[in-house]
């Protein structure tokens, strides 16, 4: 037997022995396989459970999906992160309720040319909702693949790629596309993972490379490291009563349709004057502190790890005589911005996660509900 034939028969018997329920998992309904897809995109599974049910509650389908505003769909996505991949799942809701008459693709290539569906999402839902042979190429099966036959090519440059896809095409030899796909993101998951590998159990032990020669922790390779951007967010909290400003953030940067405060970037090399409230008062109003409002207090830092950046955001509490000083304080403050009750916050409007957090500790600690 061939080390390619040694793989998939090795991995299909193991498979039939483990236990890993999930909701979508055996689901041959193309809506809820393409939603779990996409809610698991960059996203553990741990994680991406109660979204997924959550999702299955508010939308059961397509066309209730599709009929929803873009604010419901940001709410029930809300902090789950990336939500490019929310705003592509309601444009694409759309496209197959209103022009395919809510009948979803069959074939490999409409789906891929749905919005937000790449080559690995195309394949996953061809294979468990068509059962078409169509091999799912994920970072466990990078990690997979990768240990068992020794490959040291990087998988993120076009050439590792290509000769990875090859590979996992032709080990795809099974009359059932579904059931292999799912073994080997389950093996991955369970068996070879990243950090510690079961290798003495392992059903494979003997035939891979990686464990034969001790380089587990070596592969996969990837050509390169991310380099993170730090960013600093100043946030002016406004306040009247029960009144506060947010606004919608419709540039190209981070958390786009997202609802948070007007806010300045620090960009200055000089460490942040959290210690100086009022020098944090006139950056974000660029010395020119409008009449009729109050400084309270500044909050601690609070953080966020995104993939390619890390923002750190201090929140400034000011309060306000009137809506109508909130409103005209000054033309940095005014774009985007909208005047909500503080109630809505939680109940309408998706938020950024790091503002979130400080929102929730502000709400517990003030006693605001």
């Amino acid at each position: 037997m061939t080390a390619e034939t040694i793989f998939t028969a090795s991995l299909l018997v193991w498979s039939d022995g483990i236990q890993r329920p999930m909701p979508w998992k055996g689901e041959r309904d193309p809506y809820k396989i393409w939603l779990s897809e996409i809610i698991l995109q960059q996203t553990r599974v741990e994680q991406g459970l109660p979204y997924y049910l959550r999702f299955l509650e508010h939308f059961p389908n397509v066309f209730v999906l599709a009929a929803a505003t873009e604010d419901e769909v940001f709410k029930c996505w809300e902090g789950l992160g990336y939500y490019t991949r929310a705003r592509n799942l309601h444009t694409t809701a759309r496209f197959i309720a209103e022009s395919c008459n809510g009948v979803f693709p069959s074939t490999y290539e409409d789906i891929r040319a749905l919005k937000g569906v790449g080559d690995y999402t195309a394949a996953a839902i061809a294979a468990f909702a068509y059962d078409l042979p169509y091999a799912v190429l994920d970072g466990n099966v990078y990690r997979v693949l990768s240990r068992f036959f020794g490959i040291a090519t990087p998988i993120d440059v076009p050439a590792g790629k290509k000769a990875f896809a090859a590979l996992a095409t032709r080990l795809l030899a099974t009359p059932s596309p579904a059931r292999y796909n799912q073994a080997i993101m389950d093996f991955g998951a369970l068996q070879c993972t990243p950090k510690q590998p079961d290798c003495s159990t392992c059903p494979m032990l003997g035939h891979c490379v990686a464990q034969r020669e001790g380089i587990q922790h070596q592969l996969p390779v990837k050509s390169k490291n991310l380099l993170k951007k730090d960013r600093i967010f100043i946030y002016a909290v406004m306040q009247n009563g029960s009144n506060i400003i947010v606004r919608q953030r419709e540039n190209k940067d981070i958390w786009r349709r997202l609802y948070d405060f007007p806010m300045r970037e620090w960009v200055s090399t000089n460490k942040v004057p959290a210690t100086d409230p009022q020098a944090l008062f006139r950056f974000l109003f660029d010395n020119e502190v409008p009449e009729g409002l109050a400084l309270e207090r500044v909050s601690k830092p609070y953080k966020q790890q995104l993939t390619h950046q890390s923002i750190t955001t201090f929140f400034v509490e000011i309060t306000a005589k009137n809506d109508a000083i909130m409103l005209n304080s000054g033309r940095f403050l005014a774009e985007n911005s909208i005047l909500a009750e503080q109630f809505k916050l939680k109940k309408i409007y998706a938020l950024p996660r790091v503002v979130d957090k400080y929102w929730q500790e502000k709400n517990l600690s003030l006693s605001l509900f």
